[in-house]
């Protein structure tokens, strides 16, 4: 039986392993998927280790950034967004890095919520790693504009200037927004806090307005709140994009796309059952 963990610390939250677990049972594959909890000071020696025997693997914080230096191989997207989610032992024993995340996002919007995001006006909160992973599958779809808003605006221009070949993005402090926009994604970690980014409510506009948070929890999160109240045309958390960058991971190490609809329903239906 395939081998596959998912790498993290702390990682005991984690839930990859009923997600990856369903996608196996769902396709008929034979694979165990667990948890592992890296050492903060030696990831790369417990990763070498486990791939003596195991084939693939997931990658959550803080290791992303250390998964990558262990790569003997990056997809593209991998080395665009400088941080890796997904290893995968290929055939002549090499390790190849990936980063999901992007695709996951972009299917759970365009598949899952049925957004066309073409022409459309995108602002993203935040800067951070999160950010740099969406970017550049985001500007495939060719919006109008994409905004990247931050509270430390020069780490927002910073990541512009690196995308900006791709398509129209630009950097922006949050006061400075005021105009409503189609799509607010909102990539801070002020949700875990249980904060609100500094935004006006003016870029909200009722009916009009998609807003989605990369942060889940059993209850909508203060932003979720906030657009909701503000009457956005669509609220939506992260639960769909874990899902979605997990199917994507699963379709690179065993060559079949699962069903993800009826696992992000289970998932949905035991968050609320917690």
């Amino acid at each position: 039986m395939d081998q596959y963990v998912v790498f993290g610390n702390p990682i005991g939250h984690s839930k990859s392993p009923l997600i990856q677990g369903l996608f196996a049972e769902q396709t008929g594959q034979d694979m165990a998927y667990s948890t592992l909890l890296a050492p903060l000071d030696d990831f790369s020696n417990c990763a070498l280790g486990f791939f003596k025997v195991g084939r693939g693997a997931n990658v959550t914080v803080p290791f992303k950034e250390q998964a990558l230096q262990l790569c003997d191989s990056l997809t593209p997207r991998a080395r665009r967004a400088g941080a890796v989610n997904t290893l995968s032992k290929l055939a002549d024993d090499t390790l190849q890095g990936d980063n999901t995340d992007g695709a996951g996002l972009v299917r759970d919007l365009t598949v899952n919520a049925g957004l066309a995001l073409g022409g459309k006006r995108i602002l993203i909160l935040g800067a951070g790693g999160a950010v740099r992973g969406v970017l550049e599958p985001i500007l495939a779809l060719r919006p109008q504009s994409l905004v990247i808003a931050n509270r430390t605006v020069e780490k927002a221009e910073r990541l512009a200037q690196e995308f900006a070949e791709l398509g129209p993005v630009a950097a922006s402090g949050f006061a400075w927004l005021q105009e409503p926009v189609d799509l607010i994604i909102n990539a801070t970690a002020a949700s875990l806090a249980g904060e609100l980014p500094p935004i006006a409510d003016s870029l909200v506009e009722p009916g009009r307005t998609v807003c989605y948070d990369m942060m889940y929890g059993k209850e909508p999160t203060p932003f979720c709140r906030w657009a909701s109240e503000l009457g956005a045309a669509q609220v939506l958390d992260g639960l769909g994009m874990l899902v979605e960058q997990a199917a994507e991971a699963f379709h690179g190490w065993r060559g079949v796309r699962p069903q993800s609809a009826p696992v992000l329903a289970e998932l949905r239906r035991q968050l609320a059952a917690s």
